[in-house]
């Protein structure tokens, strides 16, 4: 007996329903922000995601070679296609270029609850500004894009690692004392923070000061601690205005300043930010994004780059915790034939239906009466149309409502006319 893959899965159409709602909705939103979908193919050259992410991430791909001998791998995530497309084909275009994809993506993995090997992503890329307010819209357009799904719980997290580099260099932290300390405040593991950073020789004021900084979304004390760095001072000021378009312009207060969000990887700069679901637990980031250059690493000109991506699957598991009702799969009619002799009228009649955009579907197993309208409710179906001799005598149909149970007899001309969605 064949067997789904490990870290891979099969949809039912129940679960496609809501997978379909989750992307249709979150389409409607980018496209309401300004946003135009690209797609990208499902492999790509290997050296693409080496250059982006190191040599150690081919540990986590599903890297081959093909009949020609070209290092290829299926992608493992989206932002290094969408960067890697504009520079070869977008780089003329009017900026801002506001790009946003769905798309499935490939990682050697661990499967865990929420992550599988093959998983579905979501996000956007904004490129050509970095202005304080399309900074703000791009946190707006990630919160926004959340809310619509129907989240009712969702936190911001904003950091900025112009700030968090400005700390390291007040700490006298080397490179290489940097790259142990990082994981330890991603993972905001502040005890085995504060053992490495004695380790580090950092004073016992400073390492008090650095973790009370890392927790605070008070801006003055963070200003307080970085006051004699000119680029973090500029960056501060640039998050003032930033949050301030968002709480006064975009009206958007569900967040916090949380600088212990971080990135190991060199081409993120500036501001980051992340959201959660709390409902999750431990599992509870949905999004994360920020500002980062790889256009000039991929041989482009440089410009400012933003974006953000949405883990899909989360998504629809925060939304399951939170008990959301996803809209049911519904059918619009069902025809039911009383006896054979009836079949032509009644494929008839259900392709005049579809042809005015009703969902229609006829009975195929010639069953009962019973067993038929039992089918049409196990099918969500609204209406049901009996199609009997009698009533065929008359150039009739009875229709049934499968809501309440009222039944009327119509003409057949009049079918269309009277379930017609236009």
């Amino acid at each position: 007996m064949f067997q789904v893959p490990r870290g891979t899965r099969d949809f039912t159409p129940g679960e496609m329903q809501k997978r379909r709602y989750l992307e249709h909705n979150m389409a409607v939103t980018f496209t309401s922000f300004g946003y135009g979908e690209i797609q990208t193919p499902t492999f790509e050259n290997q050296e693409l995601f080496t250059a982006k992410s190191g040599e150690s991430i081919i540990n986590e791909l599903y890297a081959f070679n093909d009949k020609g001998g070209r290092a290829l791998a299926l992608r493992p995530e989206l932002t290094a296609p969408v960067i890697r497309c504009y520079v070869e084909r977008l780089q003329m275009e009017p900026k801002p270029l506001k790009l946003f994809y769905f798309g499935n993506c490939y990682r050697y993995d661990r499967p865990q609850k929420g992550r599988y090997r093959e998983f579905q992503q979501a996000g956007c890329e904004l490129i050509g500004t970095d202005t304080s307010e399309a900074t703000a819209e791009l946190l707006a357009l990630a919160f926004t894009l959340l809310k619509n799904t129907g989240l009712q719980n969702i936190q911001l997290n904003i950091g900025n690692l112009t700030i968090i580099s400005a700390i390291f260099k007040k700490l006298h932290l080397l490179k290489d004392d940097q790259k142990i300390l990082l994981p330890l405040i991603d993972k905001s593991q502040f005890d085995e923070l504060q053992i490495a950073l004695r380790d580090c020789n950092v004073s016992e004021e400073m390492i008090a000061n650095f973790l009370d900084v890392l927790q605070t979304s008070d801006l003055t004390k963070i200003h307080a601690f970085i006051c004699d760095d000119a680029d973090a001072n500029t960056e501060l000021a640039a998050m003032e205005t930033i949050l301030s378009l968002l709480k006064n312009a975009f009206h958007i207060t569900d967040y916090i300043i949380k600088l212990s969000i971080v990135r190991g990887l060199d081409y993120y700069k500036g501001l980051v930010f992340e959201i959660d679901a709390p409902v999750l637990g431990a599992e509870k980031q949905l999004c994360g994004g920020g500002s980062y250059d790889l256009i000039s690493l991929f041989g482009g000109t440089e410009v400012p780059t933003s974006g953000f991506a949405i883990g899909f699957d989360r998504t629809i598991l925060a939304l399951e915790e939170e008990g959301f009702c996803f809209p049911s799969p519904k059918l619009d009619v069902f025809v039911v034939p009383v006896n054979q002799t009836m079949n032509t009228t009644v494929i008839q009649i259900t392709q005049e239906l579809r042809n005015r955009g009703i969902s229609a579907d006829f009975d195929q197993l010639r069953r009962g009466i019973g067993k038929s309208l039992k089918y049409a409710d196990a099918k969500h179906a609204e209406k049901v149309i009996i199609v009997g001799p009698k009533e065929l005598e008359n150039k009739t149909v009875t229709i049934r409502d499968m809501k309440t149970g009222a039944q009327e007899i119509i003409a057949l001309k009049d079918i269309s006319t009277k379930l017609s969605k236009n």
